[in-house]
């Protein structure tokens, strides 16, 4: 038997035992463990009921890319909102028109990362620029990036000697509530490039543990597809290009109003709403792709 199989029988034992749930809160736990190592056993798809961590990241367009990503990150958490699911933000890199440069934030709900998986990838803005005083049209690209939160990071292969750890201070906006101890932390996987900021705990510690569990999901999204394009029959895919010709999503609000998948060919006019939270016609598209 696997270290797996062992695992998931020992748990399966545990909880013969009559004095499984005196404590709990660690039963919870280990029953979380063990529908963990069921979905790992699984195959394809192991990961769908993981919450879902997003890392939106502005590309061309300064400004205009920048408030893209704010309103990315507002029509994701609108939708979860709207299903009665969680949203925490984990790190941010703001600017001064309450835009993001980057903003990290993980979305807890039932299947979470089954369903917004296939978010990941280039989405490009069209519109008048409320930041150009000649009233130019401008396009903007933002990446999203969605990844499984993996709480049992050791069913992620994950060599200690390939990290680089770093610490810096957390900051809150304007200055305010400046933690003087360097508890936010950064993480790179040196082989792939890879890397996760977090500075939403109070420890360093605990800011270091949630980076593994992101970094661990990273890995896995990013191991899934390159497998994919192994399978197709394509290059590895080193890192994805935030600019023209790379989208998969287009939101259009000159000189016409129109939101379009490039993959799935599904279109709305009604780009308010969708900016709004109602997304769920293109998350139900996606469940076809590979």
């Amino acid at each position: 038997m696997s270290d797996t199989e062992n695992r998931i029988a020992e748990i399966e034992k545990a909880m013969l035992q009559p004095d499984f749930w005196n404590e709990p809160t660690k039963a919870q736990a280990i029953i979380k463990e063990l529908q963990e190592l069921k979905d790992a056993s699984e195959g394809k798809g192991k990961y769908d009921r993981c919450p879902a961590v997003f890392n939106i990241v502005a590309g061309a367009g300064g400004d205009d890319a920048e408030d893209f990503a704010r309103m990315l990150v507002e029509m994701y958490q609108r939708y979860a909102e709207s299903r009665g699911w969680s949203v925490m933000v984990l790190d941010s890199n703001p600017n001064d028109h309450n835009g993001y440069r980057n903003i990290t934030f993980e979305i807890t709900g039932k299947d979470a990362y089954g369903i917004f998986a296939k978010e990941s990838g280039v989405h490009r803005l069209v519109r008048i620029s409320p930041f150009n005083s000649n009233g130019k049209r401008q396009t903007s690209f933002v990446l999203v990036e969605v990844s499984p939160s993996i709480s049992n990071i050791k069913s992620v292969d994950i060599n200690e000697d390939d990290l680089e750890i770093s610490f810096a201070r957390s900051g809150g906006a304007g200055g305010q509530n400046v933690n003087k101890r360097e508890t936010a932390v950064r993480i790179v996987h040196v082989p792939s490039k890879l890397s996760v900021n977090v500075s939403s705990e109070r420890s360093q510690q605990q800011n270091r543990e949630r980076a593994l569990s992101l970094l661990a999901g990273k890995l896995v999204a990013f191991n899934e597809e390159q497998q994919k394009r192994e399978l197709k029959g394509l290059s590895v895919e080193k890192s994805v290009k935030i600019e023209w010709g790379s989208q998969i999503r287009s939101y259009i609000l000159h000189p016409y109003q129109l939101v379009k998948d490039h993959r799935t060919n599904t279109e709305t006019s009604q780009i308010d709403k969708v900016f709004s939270g109602n997304i769920q016609l293109f998350l139900d598209a996606s469940k076809d792709l590979e």
